[in-house]
């Protein structure tokens, strides 16, 4: 498990996360490796935010998907250094 890992979204070496994500595991191994506890705890927040205001039902199979794309990018998981 990293040490204090450089989070991609707010660029500062603060607390990994640990535990379990209710993600696929490829996804979550990403996030544990490249985004910080207080990040995370920020999507936590939002993805709220994110799955009222787009009226998500997950007993549609692509909204996992639309939700997965919105903390990505949320999470700065994509781009140049990804």
């Amino acid at each position: 498990m990293p040490t204090d890992p450089a989070c991609r979204r707010c660029k500062t070496n603060s607390a990994p996360l640990e535990g379990e994500l209710p993600l696929p595991e490829e996804l979550a191994q990403l996030v544990r490796d490249t985004v910080c506890a207080a990040c995370w705890r920020e999507w936590q927040e939002m993805e709220v935010i994110v799955i009222n205001e787009l009226r998500l039902n997950f007993m549609d199979p692509a909204a996992q998907d639309i939700l997965h794309t919105k903390m990505t990018e949320f999470l700065e998981l994509e781009g140049p250094s990804a």
